[in-house]
């Protein structure tokens, strides 16, 4: 899964979770990605803080998927901002998350492989992130091998400015 900070065009903003970018792409060109406190359909993404990979010796977590952008949801998620507390924990922990991305690899979707490589001593060890499935993320789970959702989403190095 990948979250994506969004923003409206009435300067709403927003995270949405989506499969990969292309899942993003395809929802928003079907109207079914949309601000949840205007309704408006025309939806960017806005700029976001890079994530962090998990330490190769962390314990492996749960992966969770969730249901997003049903068509038949209408009503708003959120019906104000967020706490100030709460927007300051979030800041905090995407400190942490870039200074994590210092000595971190970008795989981009080699991932789940370049994991497999690592774990099982084909490749020298090394801190990696990038892109995987939730299928891929499941069976390097199911394998042993400690793999973590980032907080926060990462855009590819050839992606930024």
């Amino acid at each position: 899964m990948i979250v994506f900070d969004l923003s409206c065009d009435h300067g709403h903003r927003f995270e949405g979770w989506f499969g990969s970018s292309d899942d993003f792409a395809t929802q928003k060109e079907r109207g079914l990605v949309s601000c949840p406190q205007c309704g408006s359909v025309e939806v960017t993404k806005a700029p976001m803080a890079p994530a962090v990979s998990a330490k190769s010796n962390s314990r492996a977590g749960k992966v969770v998927q969730a249901e997003i952008d049903k068509p038949e949801r209408k009503a708003p998620i959120t019906n104000g901002p967020l706490p100030p507390k709460v927007k300051e924990a979030m800041k905090k922990l995407a400190q942490v998350q870039a200074e994590a991305l210092k000595d971190s690899k970008w795989v981009g979707k080699d991932f789940a492989e370049k994991s497999r490589a690592i774990h099982y001593g084909e490749d020298d060890k090394e801190t990696i992130h990038g892109e995987a499935t939730l299928e891929e993320a499941k069976d390097l789970l199911d394998e042993g091998i400690a793999v973590s959702p980032l907080p926060f989403p990462v855009a590819p190095p050839d992606d930024l400015n």
